[in-house]
C-alpha cells in the first residue's frame, strides 16, 4: 500500500506539473544574468539622469543613434535595406528606423514607449511675490498625487523662445552646485483643517507653487523679490517676464537614479513610467545590423496627458512615415501596415503587499518574475483599451519563451479599482496588431518609482527577441 500511494502521489505531481501554471522568477529561470542585468541597467540609470523630460530623453536617444549610424530622416527621402534613420519630431517625439533586407510589405516589426512623465509645468505667467517670497505658478501635467510633489528637490528643465526667436535652453537644479526648487507644505502642527480633507484634496493645484526665491533687488522697489528673480534669469539666458509666455519649462524631481536596497537588485528614481520601456527599445534597435525584417522604434510624447497633439500616438506623423518608406520602395502602404505587429512598451503596476486590497495577486505583476503582458488596459468594463487577440498574444508569448525572455501576464489592479490606458488602442487603430508589454513598477507616477533591474533587462531581451523573430 505505501508503495502504491507513493506512484499515485508522483503521477499526481507529474500531471500538476505539466497542467499547473506557476508563476517563476527571474532567480528560478535565469540564475546567471546577474552581472549582464546590473551592467545593463547602469547604462539605463544614466539615460534617466540624463532624459526627465520628452526632450532632455529625445536629444539624449538621439545621440546615442548617431553614435551607431543612424542618419537623419525627412519626409520624402528615399531609402533602401540596410538604411537606418532616425525622425526628430519636434525634439519631443522621436521615430528610429532601420530597412530590413525582406520585403517590407511582409510587415514591420514596431515597439512604442512614451518618453513624458508627470511633472509640474509652469503657467505662462508664473512668477509672483507673497510673503516675502517670490514663486512660481504651475500646472500638473499627468496623474499625480499632489501631495506627493510636496517638500521635496525639484529641478527646472525647458526651452524658452525669446522675442527675436531664439531659443535657449534651460536646467537649473541637477548639478550639486546649482539652486533648487521646492513646493511648501503645511507644517504639521497647523494641519488640522488639511488632515480633516480627503487625501485627494490635502493640496490644491494651485497650491503648487515653485519657491523660487526671497532677496529682494533693493528696499525701495516694489516687488523687489519678483524682480530680483527676473534679473537673474535675464542675466543668465536673457529673459524678460513675457519670454515665460514662449517657454516650456517645468519642474521634475531633482534626485539622481539610485540602487535601492542592500543587495542592489532594484532601482529608484524618477520617469521609469515610461524610460524603463523606452531605453530597452532604443538599446534593442541599436544593437541590430542588416535585420531582415524593416524595425522601428517611437518614443512617444504626451501619453500621460491622452497622447494628443502632433507629438502624441495620435499623430498622422506615424502613418506618414509609413506611407513615405512605403512610396520609396514602391510598396502599398495599407499591405504594410495590415501585415505589422507591434509591441506596446508600457509599464505595468507592480504587486505592493502593503497596498494589498487594491490587487487581485493571481493577475497581478510581481517583481523580479519579468516583464509583465497586459492583454488589455482601459477601466472597469475595459472601457478605452485595445484587446489584444489571443492569436497574437500565443504569437509574442512563443517569442518570448524561444528567446528565454522572463514574462508574466498583468492586469492594472482589481476589476473596478480604477485603470489605465497606453497607446497601444493608438496604433491597432491602424489595423497593426498590438499588445502591451512593459516593466512593472512599485509607486506608479510618483516622484520617485521603483523598478527591478532584472526585469528591466528582460525588457531588452524581449526587444532584440521580438525584433529579429522569424
Amino acid at each position: 500500500m505505501p508503495k502504491k500511494k507513493e506512484t499515485e502521489k508522483k503521477a499526481g505531481e507529474l500531471l500538476k506539473e505539466k497542467l499547473v501554471y506557476k508563476k517563476k522568477s527571474v532567480f528560478e529561470k535565469c540564475p546567471d544574468e546577474e552581472k549582464a542585468a546590473f551592467d545593463y541597467c547602469e547604462g539605463y540609470k544614466k539615460f534617466l539622469d540624463n532624459g526627465k523630460t520628452e526632450r532632455d530623453a529625445s536629444a539624449y536617444s538621439i545621440e546615442l543613434a548617431k553614435k551607431k549610424g543612424f542618419k537623419e530622416y525627412k519626409l520624402g527621402a528615399k531609402v533602401k535595406a540596410g538604411d537606418k534613420f532616425y525622425y526628430n519630431n519636434r525634439g519631443k517625439s522621436v521615430y528610429f528606423f532601420i530597412i530590413g533586407s525582406e520585403n517590407i510589405e511582409n510587415g514591420i516589426a514596431i515597439t512604442a514607449a512614451h518618453i513624458d512623465s508627470p511633472r509640474l509645468d509652469l503657467k505662462a505667467n508664473p512668477v509672483y511675490e507673497a510673503g516675502g517670497m517670490a514663486f512660481m505658478k504651475t500646472h500638473y501635467y499627468g496623474g499625480i498625487k499632489k501631495y506627493q510633489w510636496t517638500a521635496i528637490p525639484l529641478a527646472l528643465h525647458g526651452t524658452v523662445t525669446l522675442a527675436d526667436g531664439k531659443t535657449v535652453d534651460v536646467i537649473i537644479g541637477e548639478d550639486e552646485n546649482d539652486p533648487l526648487f521646492y513646493v511648501n507644505d503645511i507644517l504639521p502642527h497647523l494641519a488640522k483643517d488639511q488632515y480633516a480633507k480627503h487625501v485627494g484634496d490635502a493640496i490644491d493645484g494651485e497650491q503648487l507653487n515653485l519657491l523660487s526665491g526671497s532677496k529682494p533687488f533693493d528696499t525701495e522697489t516694489s516687488e523687489a523679490i519678483k524682480l530680483n528673480l527676473l534679473r537673474l534669469l535675464n542675466e543668465k539666458y536673457g529673459m524678460t517676464e513675457v519670454d515665460f509666455q514662449s517657454a516650456e519649462l517645468c519642474a521634475v524631481p531633482a534626485m539622481k537614479a539610485r540602487d535601492v536596497g542592500l543587495d542592489r537588485a532594484l532601482i529608484g528614481a524618477y520617469g521609469h513610467d515610461d524610460k524603463v520601456c523606452a531605453y530597452p527599445e532604443i538599446t534593442a534597435i541599436l544593437s541590430l545590423e542588416n535585420p531582415k525584417k524593416t524595425v522601428m522604434s517611437i518614443l512617444a510624447d504626451k501619453e500621460e496627458t491622452g497622447s494628443d497633439g502632433n507629438t502624441g500616438m495620435k499623430t498622422s506623423a506615424f502613418c506618414d512615415i509609413i506611407a513615405d518608406i512605403c512610396a520609396s520602395m514602391k510598396k502599398n502602404e495599407r499591405i504594410v501596415r495590415a501585415n505589422s505587429t507591434c509591441l506596446s512598451a508600457d509599464v505595468s503596476a507592480a504587486y505592493d503587499p502593503n497596498f494589498a486590497g487594491a490587487y487581485e495577486i493571481n493577475n497581478s505583476a510581481i517583481i523580479n518574475a519579468g516583464i509583465a503582458l497586459c492583454k488589455y488596459t482601459g477601466a472597469r468594463g475595459k472601457s478605452s483599451t485595445n484587446d489584444a487577440s489571443g492569436e497574437y498574444v500565443g504569437r509574442i508569448r512563443k517569442i518570448f519563451d524561444d528567446a528565454g525572455v522572463v514574462w508574466q501576464t498583468a492586469e492594472l489592479g482589481k476589476v473596478d479599482q480604477g485603470g489605465g490606458g497606453t497607446v497601444a488602442k493608438y496604433i491597432s487603430e491602424k489595423n497593426i496588431d498590438t499588445v502591451d508589454v512593459g516593466v512593472p513598477v512599485i509607486s506608479m507616477h510618483a516622484p520617485y518609482e521603483v523598478v527591478s533591474k532584472f526585469d528591466v533587462y528582460n525588457m531588452h531581451k524581449a526587444v532584440v527577441a521580438f525584433y529579429t523573430a522569424e
